[in-house]
């Protein structure tokens, strides 16, 4: 008995008591950020257990693994993840997971942020079905819906120029033959310099732009400091990538799609 209760004392100490038990008649996926398990969670439903490495709040790009993450690598079924550097930690213990393991990223694709243009997401989603085996139509066809919503939602507008914090929106913006100006490149925690802020005041006051947009989990200083420059507003243009546990992708992107036609005046 004092044996037992030792070992017990230890195993609480070292968190054993914490470690989650895994549904063993479900298929246990590992996503490594937002938009990745909420595919997988649509797309499986109660057949899927999903675990998102990127708690809600947080910046994917900054993702440190803890321990159990890397354990919870390790034994998962399916592993989904996005490669070229995105999460580099998430990169490296990948190389360690028993299971079935799906790279994400297009192939040759430079910028990562293919779930900001719906009919892009509808591939990945496809590329998601298709490791968990499961049907993508439902989904795929409201991520169609989606694409038209946006296509109308911004066919008439007064410009097509919109300036963002960092160079997340390309996808979207070439979608739908919009102009994304960044103020720094695909890496947000990247910092534009006193040129590049003067060359954005100029591009602002040329083209009458109205709106400089943030992201929730970025800084703001240099988007404000544009705006206060030109008299313009600034307003968040979320990019879906450590969102809150109570949102959804699909009231997200709805949110971006009205905050970008009243900057870009749309009718």
């Amino acid at each position: 008995m004092r044996i037992v209760l030792i070992l017990s004392a230890v195993c609480v100490l070292a968190g054993c008591a914490a470690t989650p038990s895994a549904d063993s008649s479900r298929t246990q996926v590992v996503a490594s950020f937002y938009p990745l398990a909420n595919a997988a969670e649509a797309l499986g439903g109660q057949d899927v257990e999903v675990h998102d490495l990127t708690p809600p709040g947080v910046e994917p790009h900054d993702l440190e693994l803890t321990p159990r993450d890397i354990e919870r690598i390790r034994g998962a079924d399916v592993v989904l993840y996005l490669g070229g550097g995105f999460q580099p930690a998430v990169e490296d213990a990948v190389a360690g997971a028993n299971g079935t393991t799906v790279d994400l990223l297009p192939p040759g694709a430079k910028d990562p942020h293919v779930w900001l243009a719906p009919l892009r997401y509808a591939k990945l989603v496809q590329r998601v079905a298709a490791a968990l085996g499961a049907n993508a139509g439902p989904l795929v066809s409201r991520l169609h819906s989606l694409d038209s919503e946006y296509r109308a939602g911004l066919a008439d507008c007064d410009r097509r120029t919109f300036v963002t914090s960092h160079e997340a929106f390309g996808y979207l913006a070439d979608a739908y033959d919009l102009r994304q100006v960044a103020l720094s490149g695909l890496a947000p925690e990247a910092e534009a310099g006193p040129r590049d802020l003067e060359r954005t005041v100029d591009l602002v006051r040329d083209e009458h732009v109205t709106t400089v947009f943030v992201e929730p989990l970025a800084p703001r200083r240099e988007a404000e400091t544009i705006a206060r420059e030109t008299g313009t507003r600034v307003a968040v243009l979320d990019p879906l990538e450590g969102v809150r546990g109570s949102d959804d992708y699909f009231g997200l992107m709805a949110e971006n799609l009205a905050v970008l036609r009243e900057a870009l005046g749309c009718r």
